[in-house]
């Protein structure tokens, strides 16, 4: 591996570590007008989002609750810190960038995105078995947005 490529992989590993023991956002939101329950059966992985939508469709603030491996708590928390203050819009946006990205699908180091710092997870699509776990959050919270269901699976 090159040295950029290991130093990469241990940012990535420390940024996973970090939001999975002190993630942010880890509340129940008492103000949240829409809400969603997400599982991933294979792993065992359950989270509820929580969001404070603004009449004009802004995300006033968001929370989450639950409990899952330290991919999707990490991926969960730096979800809840990237839509803050986005609108609906660009939020569901965001989350079909990273999906994107994870399918390989959106090749975040040549094509135009919104991800900022959501790259860091771009290596988790080497791992077929870790892109639900990786995705579970975001698509709860385009549940949630959408007010589809109040429960999602991602089987």
């Amino acid at each position: 591996m090159t040295q950029s490529g290991s130093h990469a992989s241990d940012l990535y590993q420390q940024v996973i570590l970090e939001h999975n023991q002190k993630p942010r956002n880890f509340k129940v939101l008492e103000t949240a007008n829409a809400y969603a329950l997400g599982k991933n059966p294979l792993c065992g992985d359950q989270f509820a989002v929580y969001v404070s939508v603004s009449d004009d469709g802004t995300i006033e603030d968001i929370g989450f609750q639950g409990m899952g491996c330290a991919i999707s708590k990490a991926c969960a928390s730096m979800m809840t810190t990237q839509v803050k203050g986005k609108t609906k819009v660009d939020a569901l946006q965001l989350k079909d960038e990273f999906q994107k990205m994870l399918l390989g699908e959106l090749n975040e180091t040549t094509e135009a995105h919104h991800l900022g710092k959501l790259t860091m997870f771009s290596g988790v699509k080497q791992y077929p078995v870790r892109v639900k776990c990786a995705t579970l959050a975001w698509h709860t919270l385009e549940a949630a947005l959408e007010g589809k269901a109040s429960e999602i699976s991602t089987e």
